[in-house]
């Protein structure tokens, strides 16, 4: 993962909000300047919530490199606005089963407070009979 390239990394997730963005964005330019002031919290939610879709990944990428981390990204995992190193790492401490938010993790500690997480794999376990991270090992075996 910290070896991929901008584009491996992020292009799908691009793409993907371009499914929000593009519709946005052609309102604009079909309805003008009224309809963008008329509409504008919508669109600045639409526009940082595409931008927190395009670089989840990056953002993810980030939180698991020792090194190589531009300053400003640094500073940025400090202020707690994307996932920090050492928030992240939770997540990857055995058994994984929880803090699984990978951008900015804010809603982590409320979401395991309330039980969200183990609640969704026990209605996924129930509806599916798929057993959470019963097979994350399968992919070592090859």
């Amino acid at each position: 993962m910290t070896k991929h390239d901008f584009v491996e990394t992020n292009g799908d997730n691009c793409m993907l909000s371009n499914i929000f963005l593009v519709p946005l964005l052609s309102c604009c330019y079909f309805y003008g300047e009224k309809w963008m002031l008329e509409h504008f919290a919508l669109l600045v939610f639409a526009a940082t919530f595409c931008i927190y879709v395009c670089l989840t990944n990056q953002i993810h990428k980030w939180s698991h490199m020792i090194s190589g981390v531009p300053k400003w990204v640094k500073a940025l995992q400090d202020a707690h606005i994307i996932m920090p190193r050492p928030h992240h790492h939770i997540h990857h401490i055995s058994p994984h089963e929880t803090y699984f938010c990978i951008t900015g993790g804010w809603l982590n500690y409320p979401l395991e407070k309330i039980q969200f997480f183990q609640s969704l794999e026990y209605i996924i376990e129930a509806l599916t009979g798929n057993k959470p991270r019963a097979d994350d090992q399968k992919w070592l075996k090859g």
